[in-house]
């Protein structure tokens, strides 16, 4: 993704982030809970454009105290979306230490939780192109904060939460890599 303008890079991402949303999430409905904050609008999107994870840590740590501060009745989730950083998975999935640390030292675990999704997710024990991995995989390395109220909302509505993953599984195993591939959600880490 090209960034000479650094508007259009910033939209770029988010409308690429939010077709993910859009069709995978909630369009396969690979979280239920999802498509009510998306309709009423609740969702914030940000980017960071820096490559440098330190940045993206400043950045998560800001947007953790935004959501901490806003009205859960008009924000319910952020997605922190950072397009150049931690391109790795096992990069990534390192960093996720740090992101824990940001949220303790702002008091904020067990209020805010931080959830993961990356272009190259890889569950542990899977093989890298196993269907299950695509559940987390999102256009661009992203940080979904979420309150820990809106979770015990949601799984107190759904109460067999524990089999929204196998539920998955069976979706995205009849969709297969084609039919993930022709949602047209693909990482954008090289282009």
């Amino acid at each position: 993704m090209a960034d000479s303008n650094p508007q259009a890079f910033e939209n770029t991402a988010i409308e690429d982030t939010q077709k993910w949303l859009l069709e995978a999430v909630v369009g396969l409905n690979l979280c239920p809970f999802a498509k009510a904050v998306v309709v009423k609008d609740m969702v914030r999107y940000r980017v960071c454009a820096s490559a440098e994870p330190a940045d993206v840590l400043a950045m998560l740590r800001e947007e953790l105290q935004h959501l901490a501060e806003a009205d859960p009745d008009t924000l319910d989730t952020t997605l922190l979306i950072a397009p150049k950083a931690l391109p790795d998975f096992l990069d990534f999935n390192d960093f996720l230490a740090d992101c824990d640390d940001v949220l303790m030292d702002l008091a904020l675990d067990g209020v805010l939780q931080v959830a993961d999704f990356h272009p190259l997710y890889q569950f542990g024990g899977t093989e890298a192109d196993d269907i299950e991995n695509f559940t987390n995989r999102t256009p661009y390395p992203t940080l979904h904060l979420l309150r820990e109220a809106s979770i015990d909302k949601a799984v107190e509505a759904y109460p067999d939460a524990s089999l929204i993953f196998e539920r998955n599984m069976a979706v995205l195993n009849k969709l297969g890599r084609v039919g993930w591939t022709n949602l047209g959600i693909a990482s954008r880490l090289h282009n």
